[in-house]
């Protein structure tokens, strides 16, 4: 076989784009609900996008098992060695599940001296950021477990099963946030943040509860935890670390723009709320590419089909460009009604008006930097990827807005220094694959 289908990268990229936007379209719901309250909303909205982008920088962190387990169960499906892989897939599972209570229980209890010291959260913000994250936060291991168990899928070639759990979570969330939010007259009064936060809890469990019934009726596979390692659990856990490692390097960038953001203000911080979680929604909606190639560019390694690997990175990176102009398109027609979705605030809109357009620009470099991201995911190349961020990071991101921040461009200098990154990163991951694989037989 010489090139993989549109059919069959749409049948692994489609599903995973709606599967994969799960948990920023849980922050996004948050947003819009909140950032449109009586009370308070602007510090509400600011509370919640420092949460967000806390717990998306988190859950990326702590869901590198959920790449690595993948790639190896492709891998193996490629080889036609699922059986090598039965006793890794419970431990990965439980090993994620034991990993997300200590993680809970240590920040947590340490969560107003997170977002006072690490986002130089006052006041009010400080107050609503903290008591949201503690409940919110109580569906890492909810969320850690089904991302487990979404990898299983993928290694599988099937994003379809993680799709469905997604849509009915996404679902609840929207009707569970808007009315234990805002209540119902005679019946109950809304909750405000809180009620923000025991929505976003049920759509976790929801998609948890409909992960399992799939992984036990559907996959080769099952939860008995066997005390003896699987031989591939050491490369798994030292692919994980290398992920782990990237993905800090790679939240290292987004914590310190939250910081800065928090430094110019309440408007600015809620602009900045609402255009880096739209950001991490594209981000993941664009991933459902990356996903693909992380799922067939796997089978193909294992398959040692090398010509088939060099077309799906060439046919992976066309569909996810045109979906980024997509996108760009249909949020440049809607550009104003945007902004009103998330907050009436005038000053907080005219900051987020200012910048929005940069953050769309950025989009057809991160699809490229996101498709190539997944390829070397699936591959295996876990010391390549953060690398790579080490470098877009330490010798991009930080170097770029600690300047512009001394130039006192703000909102500005961030997402200029956003730019920066994103052009690193796809530039060294588009490199290095055509240097190892266009001839390669």
């Amino acid at each position: 076989m010489s090139k993989i289908s549109l059919k069959d990268i749409n049948r692994i990229a489609i599903p995973a784009i709606v599967a994969g936007i799960a948990e920023p379209l849980i922050s996004l719901t948050d947003i819009a609900i909140i950032g449109n309250v009586d009370r308070n909303s602007v510090e509400a909205l600011a509370a919640v996008g420092l949460v967000g982008s806390f717990l998306s920088a988190i859950i990326w962190i702590l869901a590198q098992t959920k790449t690595a387990i993948s790639a190896l169960v492709s891998q193996h499906l490629g080889a036609n060695r699922l059986n090598a892989v039965k006793t890794l897939v419970p431990q990965t599972i439980a090993l994620n599940f034991v990993l997300s209570i200590l993680i809970y229980s240590v920040t947590a209890l340490l969560s107003e001296f997170i977002f006072r010291e690490l986002f130089e959260a006052k006041g009010l913000i400080l107050e609503y950021s903290t008591a949201y994250y503690r409940i919110r936060a109580l569906g890492f291991p909810l969320t850690l477990v089904t991302f487990a168990i979404f990898g299983v899928f993928r290694g599988l070639q099937n994003t379809s099963w993680a799709m469905t759990c997604s849509l009915t979570g996404g679902a609840v969330n929207v009707l569970f946030t808007y009315l234990l939010v805002y209540g119902i007259d005679g019946i109950f009064e809304g909750l405000h943040l809180t009620g923000a936060a025991i929505g976003s809890l049920l759509a976790q469990l929801t998609m948890l509860i409909m992960a399992l019934i799939y992984f036990f009726n559907k996959t080769p596979f099952n939860l008995k935890v066997s005390l003896k390692p699987n031989p591939q659990l050491r490369p798994l856990l030292l692919m994980s670390l290398n992920l782990f490692l990237r993905t800090l390097f790679l939240n290292i960038a987004i914590i310190t723009s939250n910081r800065l953001a928090t430094t110019y203000g309440n408007n600015h911080i809620a602009a900045q709320s609402i255009l880096m979680n739209i950001w991490l929604f594209f981000s993941f909606f664009i991933d459902g590419f990356a996903n693909a190639g992380n799922a067939i560019g796997g089978r193909l390694f294992g398959e040692k089909n090398f010509k088939a690997l060099w077309y799906l990175s060439i046919d992976i990176s066309k569909y996810a460009i045109l979906i980024a102009l997509l996108l760009v398109g249909l949020c440049s027609i809607f550009y104003k009604s945007i902004g009103i979705i998330f907050n009436e605030d005038l000053e907080v809109l005219n900051i987020f008006y200012s910048l929005f357009w940069i953050v769309l620009a950025m989009q057809p470099i991160n699809a490229l930097a996101f498709v190539f991201d997944g390829i070397f995911k699936g591959l295996g190349k876990a010391v390549f990827l953060r690398n790579v961020l080490f470098a877009a990071t330490f010798l991009g991101f930080l170097p770029t807005v600690f300047i512009c921040d001394a130039f006192e461009l703000e909102l500005y200098g961030i997402w200029i220094a956003f730019f920066v990154w994103m052009l690193i990163r796809s530039l060294s991951l588009i490199l290095k694959f055509r240097l190892d694989y266009l001839n390669k037989d």
